[in-house]
């Protein structure tokens, strides 16, 4: 256990990432005094700022105030995305203070909690925040540390004394390995962080570990199709979900009527009919399934769940709609892997039919680039348009030949090219729009009010 009897201060290394954030306001509700450092502010930063924690954007330990020298009464947190060589978590680990992963303190959270954890490649922020949404429609509630803005309570952090505490299970650097879940959520294990596990084997490996950190009477909630690849502890009962007419959650009969969804969903024990669902997408429909597979295992009844489906409203950065009008539409997503992007792509095709599509995609680490190349650019060639943005570095030095150019050159899209971040805005102020899409999970978010604004304006002349 963490002893924080005489912690004061709580120092948080890379404070503006989504999952970091979450954790300072925690401890801001806590009491604690929260300070930090980031790379370069963002919304994310103004807000905690105005919550009142203080934040600096220079890698340079001279600016840490006196309070946050003391290494008795500071705690000091970060995140594996900040490189070795940041001087303020080096001045830290030098002069003896505690340091603890984000992971290491979430698995403190899960330990004395029961916690639910949503694990996979895609779909964890979705999952995760519609189940915490339908849980807020019982009387037992819950706390989340969320992965992504929640648009019906604008917060990223649900606290509350609920027994159940929702936590993402991130598999970058093996975080997900800290917590010991009661109920856990496996969405899907496409290969992705090969640059921490080397190769796939090692992820599924990972994976399999993490099922078998389920506590001993506890339960797992996984994807259908990823059923044959994962084993399962004889101590936990297993449920699948998705399609699949044989699923234990199982889909079927989707209709789309005006703005909504209506599907039908059969559990172990009854069916629901006519769910109303007003986020477009198959695959957010089979993220609407998970979620509900754990809530009803939690105990929600049909008028609650039907109430959280129906008055859900999503997640900044996922399938995230900001404008939705006859002629003009313009959606951002998160997305950073190629079957995340498939499922973006299709969801918009599903939805809007037959509309010209442009899409400004902006690929995320060197490593994933260079594994996916071609992945990318086949997907991206079912748009209209595309327009790349350079490889957002974020952790990664640079790998010699790897850039945006790999990706481009594998396209068979005519209509196509590279610009740099600056260069957007003006070229999409000449253009004629339809459907218009953001992606990816690098800072291609500072773009996002611009272009919304920009849209809106030429809307209006």
């Amino acid at each position: 256990m963490i002893d924080t009897s005489n912690i004061v201060t709580v120092y948080m290394v890379g404070i503006g990432g989504i999952g970091m954030s979450a954790l300072a306001r925690y401890f801001r509700a806590g009491g604690f005094e929260v300070y930090g450092y980031d790379r370069t502010p963002t919304g994310i930063t103004d807000a905690l700022r105005d919550e009142g924690c203080n934040i600096i954007f220079t890698d340079d330990p001279v600016l840490l105030t006196g309070s946050v020298k003391d290494a008795g009464s500071t705690l000091v947190i970060y995140t594996p995305a900040i490189p070795a060589d940041n001087k303020i978590l080096s001045f830290f680990r030098e002069s003896g203070f505690r340091l603890y992963k984000r992971s290491e303190i979430l698995g403190e959270i899960s330990g004395s909690t029961d916690t639910l954890a949503v694990a996979g490649t895609h779909g964890k922020t979705t999952i995760s925040t519609l189940l915490a949404h339908l849980l807020m429609q019982t009387r037992e509630g819950c706390s989340a540390f969320l992965g992504g803005i929640s648009k019906n309570y604008m917060t990223n952090l649900l606290l509350n004394d609920s027994r159940y505490t929702i936590i993402e299970a991130d598999e970058f650097d093996r975080s997900f390995l800290r917590l010991d879940p009661v109920i856990a959520v496996v969405t899907a294990v496409d290969a992705d962080h090969l640059d921490i596990y080397g190769d796939y084997k090692s992820m599924l490996d990972a994976y399999n570990e993490f099922i078998g950190r389920v506590r001993p009477g506890g339960r797992l909630v996984i994807n259908t199709v990823i059923r044959e690849k994962l084993k399962f502890p004889g101590n936990m009962t297993s449920f699948t979900y998705g399609f699949h007419e044989k699923s234990d959650f199982c889909v079927s009969n989707i209709r789309q009527t005006g703005d909504y969804y209506l599907f039908d969903l059969k559990t172990p024990e009854n069916v629901f009919t006519d769910i109303r669902f007003s986020f477009p997408g198959r695959i957010n429909i089979e993220n609407a399934a998970a979620a509900s597979a754990v809530a009803l295992l939690c105990g929600i009844r049909e008028e609650e769940l039907r109430k959280g489906l129906l008055t859900f409203k999503g997640v900044r950065r996922r399938f995230d709609i900001r404008i939705n009008r006859p002629g003009l539409v313009y959606i951002d997503d998160y997305a950073h892997h190629p079957d995340e992007i498939r499922a973006c792509i299709n969801s918009v095709r599903e939805y809007f039919g037959a509309r010209k599509i442009t899409g400004i995609f902006q690929p995320h680490l060197y490593s994933r680039t260079r594994d996916h190349a071609e992945g990318f650019a086949g997907i991206l060639d079912r748009l209209d348009e595309v327009i790349l943005l350079p490889v957002y570095p974020a952790r990664e030095k640079p790998i010699e030949g790897v850039t945006s150019s790999i990706i481009l050159e594998r396209m068979r899209l005519k209509n196509k090219r590279l610009l740099q971040m600056d260069e957007v805005i003006p070229v999409l102020e000449k253009s004629e729009h339809d459907v218009l899409l953001t992606i990816g999970a690098g800072d291609i978010d500072k773009l996002v009010s611009p272009i919304e604004n920009m849209l809106k304006m030429n809307a209006a002349k």
